[in-house]
């Protein structure tokens, strides 16, 4: 039996139940970037939401800090957000939607507590939704559904709850339900405090109170008397669909079908939670993580905690390097002494800052919940652990296989130093792996990728971030597998138009120019054994 570990203090076990760690992901175009602005903003931590339309005259949005976001408009790097709000610490981490950059948002989802699910209420759940949904469920990771651009045409209500339980199988409870669509949108029924909040916004679709946001209290929060709520008629769901909502010129009616279904839905899901098959919801605090047959707790004493990202250069003014760690359980002190879990060494904690976007500010102490940034410490890398207890050490971090590969090529001799700096560091964030060849040079190297959009971000950051341009030229393979066999290398039958490479480790991986090669050779040699991951 594995000993119970000391518990924490009162004040640890106060500041953990104040934490809330949540992602936010959605598939391209769903707004999940707006959505973030949105909680800045009603939650205090900016006074005006940046646009991620129309950004040649408006202000960038806070968590698209990057050069080529802010021209390209997609999210393109996860960003951690950390901010108060009311009792609460709020560590908010906003992901990119698009699937070249899955890998980085795969990596996030290991660090937060739950994931906010933006849905375009037009198109439903797409392809990205289901594999983003697929991950969460594999790591028990809570989702809360968002359907956003109600204020556009979109799909009936119903329907859209139908969908999320037969292809995503969540029993959805909805909080809240709009009243019109597209162009007669007006508001929502919220259906706990039973009040319907005007829409006070554009065209664009603002939420509640948006253009009022100036005249705020103290503290940054609009005031309690412009939320503009109208008390809708007391009692449960069968009268609103009964008496309808009289906002404007129009009355909005929760239709008795609707009503009844949203009835029996309650039901079920009250049922699910009495048999315990519900998620914990978005207000529970830090969640218990493994390592190995441990169970950590977050209020237990020691500190441990797992670096899920690197980013470089988020200072333009300096090429620093900042691990991103999330803190599973016990205090962080600035300036404390750890172990790192995967070589054995201590090292010290010196300089941490708690992130907003692209800025910082030096944090003495954190908690388990929390996300700190370590900056300058070159020793670490993605998937460290760092401890207080030798016992701890996680396994979090998911890796895959990449599907695209491309040579990067230096254009110019005179700027290799630079080069090879820029790459050298890139290749830490984890974007993109290098693999290496019995021909390789280093002013020709091969890397591979999740999506090809990875490669376009290294030459351009190449460029402009280290000034070293580049050429990136396509490689014919799509598939890479981890070989496991007693042969050489020079003995391994593989096709003709397949590679035998290394990774960054010296493990030895094929790569195949299609499945069909893949099946071809997996099928004429059964004793070599391939692996999408490292074993």
């Amino acid at each position: 039996m594995i000993p119970a570990q000391p518990r924490g203090s009162a004040t640890l076990r106060r500041e953990i139940a104040r934490r809330r760690t949540f992602a936010i992901v959605s598939h391209p175009d769903a707004g999940k970037t707006t959505l973030t602005e949105k909680f800045l903003l009603y939650g205090g931590a900016v006074q005006l939401a940046g646009s991620v339309t129309a950004r040649r005259d408006q202000r960038s949005t806070t968590s698209d800090w990057m050069e080529l976001e802010k021209k390209r408009g997609i999210s393109i790097s996860s960003t951690v957000l950390q901010f108060d709000y009311r009792d609460f610490r709020i560590n908010l981490l906003d992901t990119p939607g698009h699937s070249d950059f899955s890998e980085d948002t795969y990596r996030v989802l290991t660090a937060v507590d739950a994931a906010v699910m933006v849905i375009d209420a037009a198109k439903g759940i797409e392809n990205q939704t289901r594999k983003l949904f697929e991950v969460c469920r594999q790591r028990g990771v809570p989702i809360f559904t968002f359907m956003n651009k109600l204020d556009r045409p979109s799909r009936e209500p119903l329907a859209l709850l139908d969908q999320l339980e037969d292809v995503l199988g969540i029993a959805a409870y909805p909080m809240n339900w709009p009243l019109g669509t597209g162009q007669d949108f007006k508001g929502v029924w919220d259906r706990c405090d039973r009040v319907a909040p005007h829409l006070r916004g554009d065209a664009e679709g603002e939420l509640p109170g948006a253009g009022h946001q100036r005249r705020a209290d103290r503290s940054g929060h609009p005031r309690s008397d412009e939320r503009a709520v109208v008390p809708c008629p007391a009692g449960r769901d069968r009268a609103a669909g009964r008496r309808g909502h009289g906002i404007g010129r129009r009355r909005h009616r929760l239709g008795p079908d609707d009503a009844g279904v949203l009835r029996q839905r309650a039901q079920q899901l009250r049922r699910a939670a009495a048999a315990r098959r519900l998620p914990r919801a978005l207000a529970a605090a830090g969640l218990s993580r493994r390592s190995g047959s441990i169970t950590v707790q977050p209020d237990q004493e020691a500190f441990t905690g797992f670096v899920f990202k690197i980013q470089a250069n988020m200072d333009p003014r300096h090429r620093d390097r900042i691990a991103f760690v999330r803190v599973v359980s016990g205090t962080f002190n600035r300036d404390m002494s750890v172990t790192v879990a995967r070589t054995g060494a201590k090292t010290r904690l010196s300089n941490a800052a708690k992130v907003f976007g692209r800025d910082r500010e030096t944090v003495d102490e954190a908690y388990a919940g929390d996300v700190v940034g370590i900056v300058g410490n070159s020793r670490l890398i993605i998937g460290d652990t760092l401890t207080e207890d030798p016992a701890i050490a996680y396994d979090e971090i998911p890796r895959f296989p990449p599907e695209c590969f491309s040579y990067l090529e230096n254009t110019d001799t005179a700027k290799f130093k630079q080069f090879r700096n820029g790459v050298d560091q890139l290749l830490e964030e984890g974007v993109v792996q290098r693999f290496e060849q019995p021909d390789s040079s280093r002013q020709r190297q091969l890397i591979g990728a999740v999506g090809p959009l990875q490669f376009e971000i290294v030459q351009y950051r190449l460029e402009s971030e280290y000034g070293a341009a580049a050429r990136i030229v396509p490689a014919p393979w799509t598939v890479a597998r981890w070989v496991e066999s007693e042969l050489a290398d020079r003995d391994l039958p593989l096709p003709g138009d397949a590679s035998l490479v290394r990774d960054a480790l010296g493990r030895r991986i094929a790569l195949f120019v299609n499945e069909w090669s893949l099946r071809y050779f997996s099928d004429r040699h059964p004793g070599v054994k391939l692996h999408v991951s490292p074993q």
